[in-house]
């Protein structure tokens, strides 16, 4: 699970970073310009990387779904409906990674008798 999530935040990070036309005619329909994308991307991006080690794993988790949940409610608004699907799916794979990584911080820091 974390490697496909980890494989799609880059991916998506990278499209935008490399302005694909896609990507700059969708997003630039719902008023992000070149810069905003850019910052986007990089966002994407960061999360995903940071999504590798487990020290910051929930931080990346978060940044990820912040900018999946964006594009997901952009993808709702297009009318896209397989794409919002896959987008949602991974935001709840997300939130699994981001809820055992709390559990294995939890239980890594309990004291034993």
């Amino acid at each position: 699970v974390l490697v496909v999530l980890v494989f799609l935040a880059v991916s998506s990070g990278g499209s935008k970073l490399f302005l694909m036309q896609q990507d700059v005619e969708f997003f630039g329909n719902y008023g992000f310009d070149v810069p905003m994308l850019i910052i986007f991307g990089v966002a994407q991006l960061v999360g995903g990387f940071l999504l590798i080690a487990q020290m910051t794993r929930l931080a990346g988790a978060v940044i990820v779904a912040t900018t999946f949940a964006i594009s997901a409610a952009m993808l709702i608004m297009d009318g896209n409906i397989p794409a919002t699907i896959f987008t949602i799916i991974a935001l709840c794979m997300l939130g699994f990674v981001a809820s055992r990584n709390r559990i294995n911080k939890a239980s890594s820091h309990a004291v034993a008798p």
